[in-house]
């Protein structure tokens, strides 16, 4: 932490923050910057979508006890949330599902297939895209600062910038949990 602090107070980085870090390490961390007067991290960046949801049993509390933002990566799940992969069907060449064999062996589950059906169906039915309902879904969570998106064309990353102005009703919000939880 020292270290870390001494970069901040030289003006050679602004904040710092933890990378998956379990919910007592960031405590801890925190304790340690609190009580020996160091500039402590700011944000945490973890795994966290529609489909890994794990990180709202202890990491997210933690997080918004401590005032850390969380920066979500494989917020698309390698692709899966992106609506271009469909079961029973061969993957589209190229892409990382259809490249990196134990991203498919971890992203394509019986159980996110079928997440994954569901949600296309609620986000068409709003004549929504799947990358909205994923972005938006993640910026509707507190302590969600930003979300870590991945780009390999251009139109792509113009996706991305405008994925998160769907501002999800608290209706939708609970449908959307009722499906992925």
């Amino acid at each position: 932490m020292r270290a870390l602090d001494d970069l901040i107070r030289q003006g050679k980085v602004r904040y710092v923050g933890c990378s998956n870090f379990p919910a007592w390490e960031m405590t801890e961390a925190a304790w340690t910057a609190r009580t020996a007067g160091l500039n402590g991290f700011v944000s945490c960046q973890d795994e966290f979508s529609l489909v890994h949801r794990a990180p709202e049993t202890e990491l997210l509390p933690a997080a918004r006890k401590l005032g850390f933002g969380l920066l979500p990566y494989f917020p698309l799940a390698s692709g899966l949330l992106t609506g271009k992969y469909r079961r029973n069907t061969t993957l589209p060449a190229g892409t990382r599902l259809a490249n990196t064999q134990r991203l498919a062996d971890r992203y394509l589950t019986e159980r996110n297939w079928q997440v994954a059906e569901k949600l296309g169906d609620f986000a068409e039915a709003r004549g929504r895209s799947m990358l909205e309902l994923a972005f938006s879904w993640l910026l509707a969570q507190c302590p969600v600062a930003s979300v870590i998106a991945g780009a390999t064309r251009p139109e792509q990353l113009e996706q991305n910038v405008t994925a998160g102005d769907w501002k999800l009703t608290a209706e939708e919000l609970a449908t959307i949990d009722r499906i992925s939880a």
